[in-house]
C-alpha cells in the first residue's frame, strides 16, 4: 500500500480534517494512550500541551495508508501494517489514533502518533522516515501479492508534477507565439484587397483595426495590446496607406482598447457564470446519489451495531448463567467446575467476537462494492466536470491577463501624459 507520512503541528486542523464528512464513512477505530479516549480533538490537544514542555514544534507524525484500488484490506491487516510501521520508525508505545475513511468504494486508513516521549520529555527522532516508508510500502505490496505501481519499480515513472522551468518557458512560448500573431496579420493582408475586407479579416482573428496616435494603422487585441500594422506585416507605413487609405475614419486606438477590454471582460465574466451554473447542474445528481447511498449505508451499519450489541449482551447473560450460586456455587469452585466454565466462556466469547468482526467486515465490504458500482457513472460526470473546470480556469486566467494589461496600459498612458506635461512646461 502507498504510505505517505510527515511530521507536523496543528493538531486541531488535523483532527478536523480526519473527521470531515466529505468521506462516505468515517470511523475512529482506535485511540491508545490518551485520557480523552473517544475524542480526537481533545486527544491531539493533550499531545500539544505535552509538547509545550519540550522544544518540539512538530509534535505529531501523521500517516496515510492507501491500498491498491482493487484490494480489500481487513482491519487486522491494517493493524498489522501499522504495528510494523511504528516499530520501524521507533514509535512503539507512543499515543496513537487510527481512523478509517471510506470514499468512492475504497477504504484507507490514517494513523497519527505523538512524537513526545513522556518519560524523557523529548521528541522521538524520526530519521530517514521517507526512505523507511518507501521500503515498507514495497514490502507490503510483496507481502500481499499486489501489483507494484510503476513508481515503486522505476522512480522516473512516478506520477508527479515534474514541471521544469524549461517546460514552463516552452508552454509560454507556444501559448503566445509572436510568429503566430504575425502570420494572422499576413494572412489578412494577403487575402484581402480593401480596407473593409482587411478590417473584417482581422476582426475574425481577434484584432480590431484602429487609428494610432500618429494617424497610422494599429490593431488592438482582446487583451488591449496594440500592434503596429506595418511592423507586423514588415512593410512601410506608406505602403499600408496606399492599400488602406486614410486611417482618420477609424476609431481611436486608446478608445478601442478600453471598449474591447470592457467587452471581453463582460463576455468572459458571463462565460464563467455560465460554467459555474453548468458545474452546479452536473454535480447535483452526482452529489445526491452519493449522499443517499451514504445515508442508507450508515443506517444499515447502525442497525447492525445495535443487533450485534444486543446479541452479545444476550450471549453474555447465557454464559454468566452457567455459574451456580450459594452452596452449589461453592461446591463448583472447590471441584474445579468454575474454572472449566470460565475457560469455556472465554473460548465462546472469543469465537463470538471473531464472528461479529467478520460480520462487520462483511457489511463494510458489501458497502464498498455497492459504492464502487457508482464509480463508472461518477467518473463520466467527473470527466465532464474536469473539462468545465479547465474551461473556467482558462477563462479566469484570460480575465486576469486582460485586467493586468489594462492596469499596465493605464500606467503607461498616465506616464505618457506626465511626459507631455513636462515637455509643454519646458517649451514655455
Amino acid at each position: 500500500m502507498i504510505l505517505v507520512g510527515n511530521q507536523r503541528a496543528g493538531g486541531s486542523d488535523l483532527a478536523r480534517h480526519l473527521m470531515k464528512d466529505e468521506n462516505d464513512h468515517v470511523l475512529v477505530h482506535d485511540m491508545r494512550g490518551f485520557v480523552a479516549h473517544d475524542d480526537l480533538h481533545e486527544a491531539f490537544k493533550e499531545i500539544e500541551l505535552t509538547a509545550k514542555g519540550t522544544r518540539c514544534r512538530q509534535y505529531l507524525f501523521s500517516l496515510s495508508l492507501n491500498p491498491p484500488q482493487e484490494a480489500f484490506v481487513t482491519v487486522p491487516q491494517f493493524e498489522a501494517a501499522i504495528k510494523k510501521i511504528e516499530k520501524r520508525l521507533g514509535l512503539e508505545g507512543q499515543p496513537r489514533a487510527i481512523v478509517f475513511h471510506e470514499k468512492e468504494g475504497r477504504r484507507h486508513a490514517h494513523a497519527v502518533w505523538s512524537r513526545i516521549d513522556i518519560d524523557k520529555m523529548k521528541a522521538v527522532q524520526l530519521s530517514h522516515s521517507k526512505r523507511k516508508l518507501n521500503m515498507l510500502s514495497k514490502e507490503l505490496y510483496l507481502e500481499h501479492d499486489w501489483k507494484l505501481p510503476p513508481g515503486q519499480i522505476d522512480k522516473s515513472l512516478r506520477d508527479e508534477k515534474n514541471f521544469t522551468f524549461a517546460d514552463w518557458q516552452q508552454a509560454k512560448r507556444t501559448h503566445q507565439d509572436p510568429r503566430h500573431i504575425k502570420a494572422q496579420f499576413k494572412d489578412a493582408w494577403e487575402n484581402t484587397n480593401t480596407r473593409e475586407e482587411f478590417y473584417e479579416r482581422l476582426k475574425k482573428s481577434g484584432y480590431l483595426l484602429t487609428r494610432g496616435s500618429r494617424r497610422n494603422y494599429v490593431a488592438v487585441d482582446r487583451f488591449g495590446e496594440i500592434y503596429s500594422v506595418p511592423r507586423m506585416l514588415g512593410i512601410k507605413t506608406k505602403e499600408a496607406r496606399e492599400r488602406l487609405g486614410d486611417p482618420s475614419k477609424l476609431i481611436d486606438a486608446e478608445y478601442a482598447r478600453k471598449r474591447v477590454t470592457d467587452k471581453a471582460l463582460k463576455a468572459l465574466t458571463g462565460y464563467t457564470e455560465d460554467i459555474d451554473k453548468r458545474l452546479a447542474e452536473a454535480r447535483a445528481p452526482f452529489e445526491k446519489a452519493k449522499a443517499d447511498l451514504a445515508a442508507k449505508q450508515r443506517q444499515e451499519r447502525t442497525e447492525q451495531h445495535e443487533r450485534l450489541e444486543a446479541r452479545w449482551a444476550h450471549e453474555n447473560i447465557v454464559r454468566q448463567s452457567r455459574f451456580r450460586t450459594g452452596i452449589k456455587g461453592l461446591w463448583d469452585f472447590v471441584r474445579g467446575e468454575n474454572a472449566r466454565i470460565k475457560k469455556q466462556n472465554r473460548q465462546e466469547a472469543h469465537v463470538s467476537m471473531k464472528r461479529d468482526e467478520k460480520e462487520r467486515e462483511g457489511l463494510i465490504k458489501a458497502h464498498l462494492e455497492e459504492r464502487r458500482a457508482l464509480v463508472p457513472e461518477i467518473q463520466k460526470v467527473r470527466d465532464d466536470l474536469k473539462t468545465l473546470h479547465r474551461e473556467r480556469r482558462d477563462l479566469i486566467a484570460e480575465l486576469r491577463a486582460i485586467q493586468k494589461q489594462r492596469e499596465e496600459n493605464g500606467d503607461y498612458a498616465r506616464e505618457r501624459e506626465r511626459q507631455r506635461e513636462r515637455s509643454r512646461g519646458r517649451s514655455r
